[in-house]
């Protein structure tokens, strides 16, 4: 009957299918994201399983090992990070004289250039603030409440790893099982295909925060730079949102910079570092680290990270692209939806008609 459908009628089936799959996320974005996180790291954990499994190690315990050593390296950097804060932290003194005589240029600069006079700004600075204290109790309500939702999905996160990696094979049958024999081979394939592609893109992240916070943050400490650490490590995780996330780390980093030191120049060097290292990344180190996967256009990613951050908050928005870069594959993959994937696609043809 579908094939009977005029093509509009088709399209708009599919963009209301897109629109309800998206409000399902939505509505239920505390239960289904930390599923599809689990879903996402257990495919990064599969070749660690595999060891111990080959060295004979116990099936359960070597779905356990490989959760206790991401464990172990998620310790590490929130540790990593907390002490880099703690020691923000201990110059806090330092940081509000520093803030007070920039607030005091800018408050000259404002005068001289608009007219307006101290007395009137502080008069303005009052205002807004009664307006934010009259929100904060709604500000903080919602900040405990997104506190305990990211308690409880760090707690579920390992426990649904556990149980995705240790039922594996049953979800592959479960997938085959909606599609008829002749084409599980086909199924199969696109299985494999995402399982590399969802490693290579998640492994390749990991070594790139590696990098950017030696190469940024040490960077940063060679010229002298204050918090060159905890810029390098807040840049780094920021990265991961792409597009987006470069430009608050740029901004998060000149705060921070500001807030230590009272030289412009130090300003100038971490835009500099930050935009060689920007350089570095995104032309040569991780297009050889990832290699030749699945490529969205920058249209699609900046759509969908932002749709991600609305209906899933921060991890919609990490999750944004690997979804994009799976729905792109199965879409590749589908005789009547291969339009989609040529849409999500970063390939430029010379020509909009298709050449036979």
């Amino acid at each position: 009957m579908k094939k009977e459908m005029p093509v509009t009628v088709k399209r708009a089936i599919e963009l209301l299918g897109l629109f309800v799959l998206g409000s399902i996320i939505a509505a239920g974005n505390t239960i289904i994201m930390p599923l599809l996180m689990a879903f996402f790291f257990s495919l990064v954990l599969l070749p660690v399983f595999r060891f111990f499994r080959k060295i004979k190690v116990p099936e359960v315990i070597a779905v356990f090992l490989p959760i206790l050593l991401l464990t172990i390296v998620a310790i590490l950097l929130i540790w990593l990070f907390s002490s880099q804060v703690s020691a923000l932290l201990d110059d806090f003194p330092k940081i509000q004289r520093t803030v007070a005589k920039h607030l005091d240029d800018l408050s000259v600069w404002i005068s001289r250039s608009f007219g307006y006079s101290p007395a009137e700004q502080v008069k303005f600075i009052n205002t807004q603030s009664q307006k934010l204290f009259s929100s904060l109790g709604g500000v903080l309500s919602g900040a405990v409440g997104s506190l305990s939702g990211i308690i409880i999905f760090l707690g579920l996160l390992p426990i649904y790893i556990f149980f995705i990696m240790l039922y594996r094979n049953l979800f592959i049958r479960f997938t085959l099982m909606w599609f008829p024999k002749e084409q599980h081979l086909q199924v199969e394939a696109v299985i494999r295909q995402t399982e590399v592609m969802v490693k290579s893109y998640l492994i390749g992240l990991l070594i790139q925060i590696t990098y950017i916070i030696i190469l940024l943050g040490g960077g940063l400490w060679l010229f002298g730079i204050q918090n060159a650490l905890l810029i390098g490590i807040i840049f780094a995780f920021l990265n991961l949102i792409p597009y987006l996330g470069a430009l608050i780390g740029n901004i998060l980093g000149v705060l921070l910079t500001l807030a230590a030191s009272d030289s412009l120049a130090d300003v100038l060097i971490v835009l500099a570092t930050i935009t060689v290292v920007q350089f570095l990344d995104n032309n040569i180190l991780m297009p050889r680290i990832v290699g030749s996967q699945v490529r969205i256009n920058p249209l699609v990613s900046i759509v969908g990270i932002i749709a991600g951050g609305a209906m899933a908050g921060l991890s919609g928005m990490f999750l944004a692209m690997p979804l994009l870069s799976i729905l792109k594959l199965v879409f590749d993959h589908t005789e009547n939806y291969k339009q989609w994937g040529v849409l999500l696609g970063d390939s430029r043809p010379s020509k909009s008609r298709q050449q036979v």
